[in-house]
């Protein structure tokens, strides 16, 4: 009561860091079902329109001397390409498209979600898990398609003790199940903690004792936050590949 009182009459300091992740109707104010255009949805159509800007408009009229945006998008062409051909070998890299497109759906996604008053889509489990269990049922599918039974052969660890080999298979297995977890997890989850922290350091800037010192972690969090946002999408990217390689390779 006490709290409400203080808010109410104007001498609290009352912020919620949470507010920023809620999902909401991007026109009326009735509820969100299935088909309901939201923020989230502007911000993920932002970063498709941003991925097809850069990669799409920035390469179509291809010069010797590149442009500015033609030589970002041959740079993250080349990066992906690598990673792709480095973890999986020459087998992978005919799935070099589709991995090309969730690193730059995700970076894209992240970087736009740095922007004051923008939503992250990527900080919402529900969209992580949905690219995570897609990466995870495709490479399953891949694997017994690719392998037949011995796809199975990633789970039973050869080099080992045999009397060790059933339990290192369960462990396996769990850890096999696991992965779209972590994987969902692992983006959603550092996208929210460092947005949540930059609100939590804003909210105290209306202190004026300690406004300066929240501008300097703003700004060192803001830093830090462009550092993760690109990390973020790349550890999502090797992941995928590892995975993928674990498809096409399992004995390996």
């Amino acid at each position: 009561m006490a709290t409400e009182a203080q808010g109410e009459s104007g001498g609290g300091l009352e912020f919620h860091p949470m507010d920023q992740f809620i999902v909401s109707p991007l026109f009326g104010d009735g509820g969100v079902a299935w088909y309901t255009i939201t923020n989230a949805t502007l911000w993920m159509a932002l970063a498709v329109a941003a991925v097809f800007a850069l990669l799409v408009m920035g390469t179509a009229q291809r010069q010797i001397i590149p442009t500015r945006m033609q030589s970002v998008a041959e740079l993250a062409y080349g990066f992906i390409y690598k990673m792709v051909e480095d973890i999986c070998g020459k087998d992978g890299v005919k799935y070099f498209p589709y991995i090309m497109t969730l690193f730059m759906f995700i970076v894209f996604s992240n970087f736009l979600g740095l922007l004051p008053m923008a939503f992250t889509p990527t900080s919402h489990i529900a969209v992580t898990a949905v690219m995570a269990f897609a990466v995870f049922i495709a490479v399953t599918v891949l694997g017994f398609v690719k392998n037949g039974a011995g796809f199975l052969g990633l789970f039973w660890v050869s080099s080992a003790p045999l009397p060790l080999r059933p339990v290192l298979a369960l462990i396996e297995v769990i850890s096999y199940f696991v992965r779209p977890v972590s994987h969902s997890i692992r983006l959603a989850g550092n996208m929210m903690a460092g947005h949540a922290v930059i609100k939590v350091f804003a909210g105290f800037a209306a202190i004026a004792a300690i406004a300066p010192l929240s501008v300097v972690a703003i700004t060192a969090m803001y830093g830090l936050e462009v550092l993760v946002s690109f990390i973020q999408a790349y550890v999502f990217t090797i992941l995928t590949c590892v995975y993928l390689k674990d498809a096409l390779h399992p004995h390996h």
